[in-house]
């Protein structure tokens, strides 16, 4: 092993192996101050992470040395080593703080049943007067889902190409370009579309407009992403035979790279569809049309009959585009 790969490893593995015992101090000072009421304060709790995982790197034994720098002592099974009940204890802590966290409790859960009443019942006996209405919003959450795709799939596509490691050139334009588009694309898929729907509802106004561009916003982002995961993933066989013909970049893509990723892009762009239909109803709930904002005008209302009938619709339109996307992607993975 080089002098230098072997010292970056060292690098790695040491700050593994301190973040790993600062989270778990880090974990046991949350539940002790939960629990008793006594915090311990965050200097503690770095210089115990620090000592230990210091401690326990030198001798060996660490969960970063299995993985970065195994050891003879790593090379046991996980019951007979410290490595691996560290990370039966850092599994076992994880879930006890998230427990906690969350505040779970299994008696609300089977005891309150009766708070929710109302909900239920009206769920069961679904109010069919407004069905002309509740057909109409739905129409719109559909149309709003359909016309989010359809504006992002000329965004994403293009952008996929910049995306992609295996086609931008290894120079200072190409990667910093490489670097802004996966950046981009990350940040904006980060943020769920019902915060992008808040923000179109006060740039545009209530209403579906606000709930297609935020939907459309997402969609960019998250197929640019499936789009160059699935370039990257080509056969680089043609690619290379189309280059050696002196081809230019832009042949290279079409007869080279567009051929080999026409059936995924298809049904990734269909399966994003279902999504967005499914998200439709969410965005609405923040003034993104649709039928999501009249279950809120309905719940709001507590007129539980009328959400029922609401909430069947949904269920029956995401049963009816789950069962189709999924027949229309079968079809083309066989293309």
């Amino acid at each position: 092993m080089k002098k230098e790969n072997k010292f970056k490893l060292s690098l790695q593995a040491i700050l593994t192996d301190l973040l790993f015992w600062i989270y778990i101090f880090g974990c046991v000072s949350f539940l002790i101050n939960h629990w008793f009421e006594k915090p311990i304060p965050s200097s503690f709790v770095v210089i115990f992470g620090v000592a230990v995982g210091l401690i326990s790197f030198i001798l060996g034994l660490s969960v970063a040395r299995k993985v970065f720098l195994p050891t003879i002592r790593t090379a046991k099974k996980w019951y007979k080593s410290f490595w691996g009940w560290s990370v039966f204890l850092i599994l076992l802590i994880t879930f006890v703080v998230g427990w906690n966290l969350v505040e779970v409790d299994l008696y609300k859960l089977f005891t309150k049943f009766q708070n929710a009443g109302g909900i239920m019942s009206g769920i069961f006996n679904p109010n069919m007067d407004i069905l002309i209405i509740c057909l109409t919003a739905l129409a719109e959450t559909i149309y709003l889902a359909l016309l989010a795709t359809v504006f992002a799939i000329p965004l994403a596509f293009i952008l996929s190409f910049f995306a992609a490691r295996n086609l931008m050139p290894r120079t200072f334009l190409g990667n910093t370009v490489y670097i802004i588009v996966r950046t981009i694309a990350t940040v904006f898929r980060s943020i769920e579309a019902i915060v992008w729907a808040i923000i179109f509802s006060v740039w545009v106004g209530i209403g579906p407009f606000a709930g297609m561009l935020a939907l459309m916003i997402h969609s960019i982002a998250s197929l640019t992403k499936l789009y160059s995961e699935q370039i990257e993933n080509i056969d680089p066989g043609p690619v290379e035979a189309i280059k050696a013909t002196g081809a230019s970049t832009l042949q290279i893509w079409i007869f080279g790279v567009v051929p080999q990723i026409i059936s995924p892009y298809l049904a990734f762009t269909i399966y994003r569809w279902d999504i967005n239909v499914r998200m439709a109803t969410i965005v609405g709930f923040v003034g993104g049309g649709g039928i999501g904002l009249l279950l809120l005008q309905q719940q709001q209302l507590l007129r539980w009959q009328n959400v029922g009938i609401i909430i069947w619709l949904i269920a029956a339109v995401v049963w009816i585009m789950d069962m189709v996307s999924a027949k229309v992607r079968e079809k083309l993975q066989e293309m």
